[in-house]
Parts: structure tokens; C-alpha cells; sequence
């Protein structure tokens, strides 16, 4: 069997990915309006009612604004970590009580076909996760809003067929930002903030070493970044290590506005 995955959108102005493995359909997070995301589902051809549930990250905006209204709209149950969930209220409007789904990271579970393991990250939320899923013998891990790339990330995300992962500034286009004041660029650059493109480079390489072949560049800042510049410092680490991005491994870039394509990933025997 196959597992599919898709970047809705991915990016400081809204976050939303889409993963199946036989009937169950789910999203990780969904920080752009019910339009917008109804939307980048119908161009995928995924109604939304066939959703099994969607994955909650943290409470940030660009990562739950539209959670409830989807939820409620569609009855999807929500999945979020206990202080997270604290952290949303008022942010969703009313979830009823049906749909509320706590999770907890380190413990897996199943949603439906699809194993799902919370992990926590390093960023400034009150207990921010990624997910690894799996299908099978396929597995696919999201690892963005995280202020490094620490042993315990990797350990949890390791050998995993598919990695999104956070390369989101250019701290030299962010230092010289004048739009951002000495507070934000800070909070950027800090152990809790974002990962830079030239950590996420260092971070492929190990993932690379660990046995993954599909890489995914996701939550690029618009103001500093570009996706020719993340694809670049990632590309420019791995030739010099002696890898060949498109021959050895599968290295694309998560757009921000844009649904991005849909990645097939079959078991292997």
C-alpha cells in the first residue's frame, strides 16, 4: 500500500500538510481560514468530510486558525497535547467535547491506519510537538518551528522515509530587516524560535546518513528567505559531502502560498 503526503500550504503565514494511508486522511495543522483550506483540499480532490482528524503542532495562529472552524464545520476530532489545548482556548472558538482529542508526546497511537508519534521541540509554545506517522513500512516526519535540531528531534525522526524540515531564515537577510525589530529577530534566532537555512543543511546530513532519501524543505520566512536560497544552502551541503541531490536523494521546497505536489511513497518487501 501507499502513503501520500502534501504540503497545503507551508510557511510564517499559515501551515498545513495532508498525509493518507489507506482510508485514513488527516491533516497537521491548519493555520489558514476554512476557505483557503477547503480549497487546497478540492485541488488535491480530498473533500473534506472524508477527513479522519487534524494534528495540532501548537497554539500559534499560523498553525490553528482555522482548527475550529474545520473541526466543528466537518465534525474532525482535534488532536493536541494537554497545555496545548489550554493554550487554544479562545483562540478556536468552541470545540465540542466529542472532538476533543488529547495527546501526549513520546506516547504513539493510532488514528485509524495511521500510527502517529508525538515528539516534543524546541520552540516558544507552552508544549509545541512534531509527528512522525507511519503506514506500513513507510513513515514521514514533521519537524518544524524548532529552534535546533537536537539529538532527541533526531533520534525521533531518524530513518524515516520522508522528512519535512524546517528551513525557514537567512540570518544575514534577518539581521538586515528593518521591519523586524531587535526583540523578534532575537526570538528568531534564539534556541525556541525557527531553524536557520544552514541548520536545516547540517540537519539533512544527518537524516541523510540515517537512511532518508525524500527531504522536504517546509515553513520558509517570506521576508527572509527565498526558496531558490534554502534549496541552495541545502543543495551546496550535500555536494560537498559527496551527495547528489536528485540522483541520490529527493530534495524539494514546500511553498508557502501554494499547494505543493502529492509524494507517493510505496512499502517496501
Amino acid at each position: 500500500m501507499e502513503m501520500y503526503f502534501c504540503s497545503l500550504y507551508s510557511g510564517s503565514s499559515g501551515n498545513a500538510l495532508f498525509c493518507q494511508y489507506g482510508d485514513t486522511r488527516l491533516l497537521i495543522d491548519a493555520g489558514k481560514t476554512g476557505k483557503n483550506l477547503e480549497e487546497a483540499l478540492g485541488k488535491i480532490g480530498v473533500p473534506p468530510e472524508t477527513l479522519s482528524g487534524i494534528l495540532i503542532t501548537h497554539e500559534h495562529s499560523d498553525h490553528i486558525l482555522g482548527a475550529g472552524v474545520m473541526a466543528r464545520r466537518f465534525h474532525l476530532p482535534l488532536y493536541a497535547t494537554q497545555e496545548t489545548w489550554r493554550a487554544m482556548a479562545g483562540k478556536t472558538g468552541r470545540i465540542p467535547g466529542e472532538l476533543i482529542r488529547t495527546v501526549q508526546s513520546g506516547k504513539d497511537f493510532w488514528l485509524g491506519e495511521i500510527g502517529v508519534e508525538p515528539f516534543s521541540i524546541p520552540h516558544d509554545a507552552a508544549d509545541p510537538v512534531g509527528y512522525r506517522l507511519w503506514g506500513g513500512n513507510i513513515s514521514i516526519s514533521t519537524a518544524t518551528d524548532l529552534g535546533e535540531f537536537t539529538d532527541d528531534v533526531y533520534d525521533h525522526i531518524a530513518g524515516s522515509t520522508m522528512v519535512l524540515l524546517e528551513s525557514n531564515h537567512d540570518p544575514d537577510m534577518l539581521r538586515a530587516n528593518p521591519h523586524y525589530n531587535a526583540q523578534l529577530k532575537a526570538r528568531i534566532l534564539g534556541d525556541h524560535g525557527h531553524l536557520s537555512n544552514e541548520a536545516c543543511a547540517g540537519a539533512l546530513l544527518r537524516l541523510i546518513s540515517g537512511g532518508t532519501r525524500h527531504l522536504l524543505l517546509g515553513h520558509l520566512s517570506g521576508e527572509n528567505n527565498t526558496p531558490a536560497l534554502a534549496r541552495r544552502v541545502s543543495e551546496t551541503a550535500m555536494l560537498r559531502e559527496g551527495i547528489s541531490p536528485g540522483q541520490d536523494v529527493l530534495l524539494s521546497v514546500a511553498l508557502r502560498d501554494e499547494t505543493g505536489d502529492i509524494y507517493m511513497l510505496k512499502e517496501t518487501e
